[in-house]
């Protein structure tokens, strides 16, 4: 069965169906190309083919592009793989062509075939790409679609001739939201902006009207018409030239110069709107291949797309464990991270039993989810009868006996062994021998943990990044004694939640905390040692991190900061290394300016809470030195301190799929997404080159950036992370 298929009625409509039968949403292959023209071949060459209809046989358009034809592509050139793609993206620039020009004159533009799309629901990527080359696009009121360009959003940018298209038909400043932001939109939204043309209760009966009656003149697109001008002004327009100085500072602006698909996206924009439209697409397809010879744009897709997807699907879920979807949750304490667990299973749909000492502690917890649920109905995303359902299906008491028909228990208390262990033991005496009790904990070891559990196979780590309903990943830990059958469920319910998981082995901080720590405490030392914090932060940002050390430390709170070192410090003793930078740290708690929270941290804030700048009064007390770094030196400490934790993480198993290192860092802590991870990032540098900046930052810095053995043994046998292990990765 191929991808696309053709049926023709008496009225002489063909009708284009297409529908990968192996896949939940249709993507492109290169074999469905070949399909399509040949369909559109035929369609044009016979006379009792009136016109043509596009549409799909699932309740979705389509997806996207399959990625991996990406590979292909390069593959099939051999040496040139730049040649491979710049080929294989004329020929799709081809296909779209003839679609569009549809047998029509080339000079007199008459003659040729009416070709509509017909959107059922989502259309992303390619899925909008090839509509746009029909004449007239027709949607269904369906307000659960999504339609859009989002490619941007894992490094590449609309290649197919979206890029062209799109700026062509809206103009670019119009444009802009949907190429340089990736914004999606559904059906009405996608009308209203001038995506699409029509939605329709029936739009196949609305596209078979409009087929049957359309006129050479409603075949042929702007572009193609005489006297065409470019909605805004074209760059040699004294409008359009402001539009493009102003992109470009945005662009700039936002990813500080370390995306190169945004840069190439706004370089084929301003260079096809110079040219005639068929040499604009001639140059969208250069700048597309140029962005995926990119390293940056390669690993991007690997760790945003392809590697994230499989975690989705359970790349390391065992195997031999049943279906372990969770019907009714348990939820111990009702703070800000146990609300927002309820939220996110309500969501999914989930019954949720939610615990807290006090009735009035519950009942807060819960009115989170009505609060969440208001501001969706006043931006129109919900309604008061959704907002209802959500509400009913969390029940917030102080009564435990709730729980005695739970399948899954997360508690989230407050961050004490003591505390969580008599949790533990109070509630497995009411939940059902099977039920799977895990812990929502950032820093505690579970296997300590477990100890108060009579049932440790069924004990496990479920750490959530805060705040819940917006972080993206959660980390699943295995204590020593956790079982195949926790793991299954940590991960089905991750799944449930529409989340990305990483599962982990058991080890002080685990994965995130154990990389994003080093990370803060390196900004907070260079702040004793003189460097200029305008400096670290802005460095931070330079390389692609969200926020810098500083602003990160305030978000989380300074006084948790200290928190955490008094315990690494009492469980470590005299191999504690971070004693400079507690001096920082406990100096900041005894001044009270504890961060965001107090309105008083490493930054400044005003009357409402909002960040000023970085506090002036810091450098009476850490007074900034005479002479500056480097900033690469300064890029290189924050960075560094960051991958070569996660490189001792997978050296020592905690990590054990390199896959989930990186993914794990873009999603839990931001790390640069522009490098796909930390491990993507080394690979980038190559080994050889990383062993050797480790060796002079550790001589200029402190042994905390000594090469790990893995590291130096990969550099010595010339290694990737990638070559050495994507192969075989192992089983959680």
């Amino acid at each position: 069965m191929t991808d696309f298929t053709m049926d023709t009625d008496a009225a002489g409509i063909a009708t284009i169906t297409w529908d990968v039968k192996d896949k939940s949403m249709n993507v492109m292959t290169l074999e469905a190309w070949d399909v399509l023209d040949a369909l559109i071949d035929q369609a044009l060459t016979d006379d009792a083919i009136k016109g043509v209809i596009i549409t799909s046989g699932k309740d979705s358009f389509a997806g996207g592009m399959d990625l991996n034809v990406i590979a292909r592509m390069k593959e099939m050139a051999g040496d040139d793989p730049a040649k491979g793609l710049f080929d294989g993206i004329m020929n799709a620039h081809r296909i779209m062509r003839k679609i569009e020009r549809a047998g029509m004159d080339a000079k007199t533009l008459k003659g040729g075939k009416p070709i509509a799309t017909v959107l059922p629901g989502t259309a992303l990527g390619i899925g909008l790409e090839i509509p746009l080359c029909t004449h007239r696009i027709f949607a269904a009121p369906n307000p659960k679609a999504k339609i859009g360009l989002p490619e941007i959003m894992v490094g590449i940018f609309p290649g197919a001739g979206g890029t062209t298209r799109l700026t062509r038909k809206m103009g670019a400043m119009a444009a802009s939201p949907f190429l340089l932001e990736g914004k999606l939109v559904d059906p009405a939204r996608a009308k209203a902006a001038g995506l699409i043309d029509e939605v329709a209760d029936d739009p196949m009966a609305a596209a078979r009207d409009w087929v049957l009656n359309a006129k050479d003149a409603d075949l042929v697109k702007p572009w193609d018409a005489k006297g065409y001008k470019m909605p805004g002004g074209a760059p040699y327009h004294p409008a359009g030239f402001m539009t493009f100085v102003g992109a470009s500072a945005m662009v700039n602006g936002k990813t500080q110069g370390v995306y190169p698909a945004a840069k190439a996206l706004l370089s084929a924009v301003y260079e096809g709107a110079l040219v005639p439209f068929d040499t604009a697409l001639k140059v969208e397809a250069r700048w597309f291949t140029n962005v995926l010879m990119n390293p940056s744009s390669s690993a991007m897709i690997r760790s945003l797309f392809v590697n994230k997807e499989a975690l989705e699907k359970g790349a390391v879920r065992p195997d031999d464990v049943a279906d372990q979807r969770v019907k009714k949750l348990g939820v111990l304490g009702a703070g800000m991270m146990g609300a927002g667990i309820s939220l996110v299973s309500a969501q999914a749909g989930i019954e949720v039993v939610l615990i807290d000492q006090t009735q009035e502690a519950a009942d807060r917890g819960k009115a989170y989810t009505a609060s969440f649920a208001d501001k969706g109905i006043a931006r129109k995303k919900t309604t008061p009868e959704k907002k209802e359902q959500l509400l009913n299906l969390i029940t917030a008491t102080t009564d435990l006996d709730h729980l005695k028909d739970c399948d899954l228990i997360i508690e989230a208390v407050f961050e004490d062994p003591k505390v969580k262990a008599e949790m533990t033991r109070k509630v497995e005496a009411v939940i059902p021998q099977d039920c799977i009790f895990a812990s929502n904990t950032s820093t505690l070891p579970i296997t300590e943990l477990a100890k108060a559990s009579s049932r440790p196979d069924q004990f496990i780590g479920i750490h959530f990044f805060s705040p819940v309903e917006k972080m993206l990943l959660v980390e699943i830990i295995k204590g020593k004694g956790t079982g195949d059958r926790a793991v299954a469920k940590a991960l089905d319910y991750v799944r449930q939640i529409r989340k990305t998981p990483i599962v982990v082995n058991d080890a002080r901080f685990f994965y995130a905390n154990r990389c994003i720590i080093p990370y803060i405490n390196e900004g907070i030392r260079m702040v004793a040692e003189g460097v200029e914090p305008a400096l670290i932060e802005n460095a931070a940002k330079l390389v692609g991190m969200p926020l810098g050390p500083l602003q990160l430390v305030d978000e989380t709170s300074i006084d948790l900061g200290a928190k955490i070192a008094r315990a690494t410090k009492a469980a470590m003793g005299d191999a504690y290394p971070d004693a400079a930078v507690d001096e920082v740290i406990f100096w900041m708690e005894g001044e009270n300016r504890l961060g965001r929270k107090t309105s008083a941290g490493f930054y400044a804030y005003d009357e409402k809470g909002k960040r000023q700048g970085l506090w002036d009064g810091l450098a009476a007390q850490y007074p900034v030195s005479d002479t500056q770094p480097d900033l690469i030196d300064v890029q290189h400490r924050l960075l560094f301190s960051q991958t070569l934790e996660a490189v001792r993480a997978l050296e020592e198993g905690v990590l054990m799929d390199i896959r989930e290192g990186d993914v794990g860092a873009i999603l839990g802590w931001g790390f640069a997404p522009w490098s796909g991870g930390p491990l993507s990032w080394l690979d980038m540098l190559g080994a050889a080159y990383a062993a050797e900046r480790c060796d002079q930052l550790t001589q200029s810095f402190g042994d905390r950036f000594t090469c790990p053995d893995l590291l130096r043994d990969m550099a010595a046998k010339n290694q990737s992370f990638y070559g050495r292990f994507a192969q075989k990765p192992k089983a959680a």
